[in-house]
């Protein structure tokens, strides 16, 4: 089986949507195994990407607190 080298997905909301696609192809049963085998590779990597773009967006959060005086300052968002 030849290895196939995916792009790289244009968005966050592509790559989501891309593994759900493939989520609901690994359901059926009459997906043959090499197919199977390339699909979860690719979902792999997709799962790559979306963590590092959610580690990305989590980083850059920041929230707004309005000081008594008025003054506005950026904190970092608190993680639970």
């Amino acid at each position: 089986m030849e290895e196939r080298v995916d792009p790289e997905p244009r968005s966050f909301e592509e790559a989501l949507a891309r593994l759900e696609e493939i989520a609901a192809a690994l359901e059926r049963t009459d997906v043959p195994l090499d197919d199977a085998l390339a699909l979860v590779t690719e979902a792999a990597h997709l799962k790559r990407y979306c963590r590092a773009r959610l580690t990305d967006a989590a980083g850059a959060l920041e929230r707004l607190v309005e000081l008594a005086d008025g003054d506005i300052r950026l904190e970092p968002l608190e993680r639970e």
